[in-house]
């Protein structure tokens, strides 16, 4: 490879305006959808559409809800140096979307609920519930703020973007459309936007075909399952069987995304094996590589950069704008509307205010993301660990007829505790290259100089250290599932020993039952015997 060809373009006038257009026409979408929905004055049909969309325009705004400019990014940067185990996420992406059909849906839907942490009220008591709106709030502004920051990093020092013009204006115009136009807005504009296999056991490997298809299961079923951006739009389908169906149509999509990363990340690898960018010094971060690759061999045809650029943006303003709308309804429904009786007319343009005061803390996260360094990679995963325990909650509702709200806040607590602590202590410790398990990459085939020529991995593999001195190296794809366990064990337990159906409900009949028996001998004798009462009494 060349020297000319390892130094990167930057955009031209092309590139810029077809870059702009995308940005245009997502916010003209929200203009459309606030003119012709202007004599609206339900809140419910501001967050929720009216619950009068059809299965494919949902089907396609679920499947660009969660695909943001780090999985366009990212993806293809992890089988560049990982090898192409994240296609048995596959699995993950079907299983997911059967239990999400056939559990979290049909209960969500007959309620006719507009944010899902309000079914935790129903369920349980208000401390479940208003428990569970701050940690989605939390984790949801931490996480879209990493999502807007991010991905213009990574095109900022690739393709001479300006930085904070990238980050306001990426945060401004979903903010735009969310004001104005609602749910309608989002999920039109997303229809818009739209190697080596490892079979491991091991749960200290990073990526296997185990820990992606159960803790990648684990980590959907989170977002699918009870997460209020994606569970807020099959819900406001018109008829259970569309929102069904936009749940499987959308499947179609995350498989077709899926391996077109793949191959992405393979052709990465074809490239730039031989002469790696990173290596070399000419990316700071492995997430640049794909914009690299874009920049590298499309910089003589203009326009095709910036369409590139939007592509990957496009999946950032669909994540933002998803995150935007499902905070705004979770505020209105958990915080503002059982504490005050505001019309509907006032509901609908709090929720509005509100998109635009969570659009504005989401640009700021931005920037407090840009000073977080070596922590942006543990900010992420704690969108993750957050979300296994409170799957566990949910599904100690919705599957377990006896557990109570002690047992639920108890594990919930218990499961928050030990996935944080693991979280936390995987970035101290984090994995060794015998666990990860890296591809071979060089600089040798490069033919330019530069001080060190090496590879930044070995062949040879490191010794494998013992499972019990290294489980902070556990792949990070099993804090959900471990947080999930841990919540519905310690819920369970807790609820058995506490509810009415439960172990005590049992010892107190029983004991009722024994002290009655005890009466009846009473009266065809001088008493009970010792052995009776103190049986009685141990149960």
């Amino acid at each position: 490879m060349s020297e000319d060809s390892l130094v990167p373009g930057s955009f031209v006038v092309a590139d810029y305006m077809v870059f702009a257009l995308m940005l245009v026409v997502s916010a003209a979408v929200g203009v459309y959808f606030a003119w012709t929905d202007r004599d609206q004055r339900s809140s419910g049909d501001f967050l929720m559409g009216g619950r009068r969309l059809t299965a494919l325009p949902v089907s396609l705004s679920l499947t660009a809800s969660f695909m943001s400019a780090i999985t366009v990014l990212s993806n293809p940067a992890e089988v560049y140096r990982y090898g192409a185990n994240i296609g048995f996420y596959g699995i993950s992406y079907v299983l997911t979307m059967v239990i999400t059909s056939e559990v979290f849906l049909p209960v969500f839907y007959r309620l006719s609920i507009t944010s899902t942490y309000e079914y935790l009220e129903l369920r349980f008591n208000r401390t479940t519930r208003l428990l569970g709106t701050g940690l989605f709030i939390v984790q949801t502004i931490l996480y879209t703020g990493i999502v807007i920051y991010a991905p213009a990093l990574a095109l900022n020092q690739v393709t001479g973007m300006d930085l904070w013009g990238a980050v306001i204006s990426t945060g401004v115009v979903c903010t735009f459309y969310c004001t104005l136009g609602g749910l309608k807005a989002v999920v039109w504009t997303d229809v818009f936007q739209v190697g080596n296999l490892n079979f491991d056991t091991n749960p200290l490997r990073r990526h296997t075909f185990w820990t992606i298809s159960i803790g990648g299961t684990f980590v959907w079923v989170s977002i699918y399952g009870i997460n209020q951006a994606q569970v807020q739009r099959y819900i406001s389908c018109k008829s259970i069987t569309h929102a069904r169906l936009s749940l499987y149509i959308n499947l179609l999509g995350l498989l077709s995304i899926l391996l077109c990363s793949v191959f992405a990340g393979m052709c990465l690898f074809s490239v730039y094996k031989d002469c790696d960018p990173w290596t070399a010094g000419q990316v700071s971060a492995p997430d640049q590589l794909m914009p690299y690759l874009v920049m590298d061999i499309l910089r003589d045809y203009p326009g095709l950069p910036g369409l590139f650029v939007a592509a990957a943006y496009s999946g950032s303003l669909s994540t933002v704008s998803s995150s935007i709308n499902a905070l705004a309804a979770v505020t209105v429904e958990d915080l503002i509307k059982p504490y005050t009786n505001m019309s509907e007319k006032h509901l609908s343009w709090t929720s509005k205010g509100l998109s635009l005061i969570y659009g504005v803390l989401c640009i700021g996260m931005a920037g407090l993301a840009s000073l977080m360094g070596g922590i942006l990679q543990a900010a992420i995963s704690i969108f993750g660990i957050i979300g296994g325990p409170l799957l566990g909650m949910f599904t100690l509702g919705v599957l377990c007829p006896f557990a109570n709200s002690k047992g639920v806040l108890l594990g919930l607590m218990s499961g928050l505790v030990v996935s944080l602590w693991l979280g936390i202590g995987a970035q101290i410790y984090p994995p060794t290259p015998a666990m990860t398990r890296p591809l071979s990459l060089t600089t040798e085939g490069c033919n330019f100089t530069t001080t060190d020529s090496f590879n930044w991995t070995s062949t040879v593999q490191p010794t494998q250290p013992p499972l019990t001195d290294n489980w902070y190296s556990l792949s990070y794809l099993y804090f959900s599932p471990i947080g999930t366990i841990i919540t519905i064990s310690v819920g369970l337990l807790v609820s058995l020993f506490t509810g009415d159906g439960g172990i005590k409900a049992y010892i107190n009949k029983r004991r009722h039952n024994s002290l009655s028996s005890c009466q009846v001998f009473q009266r065809h004798s001088k008493g009970c015997s010792s052995e009776t009462t103190s049986n009685a009494t141990d149960l």
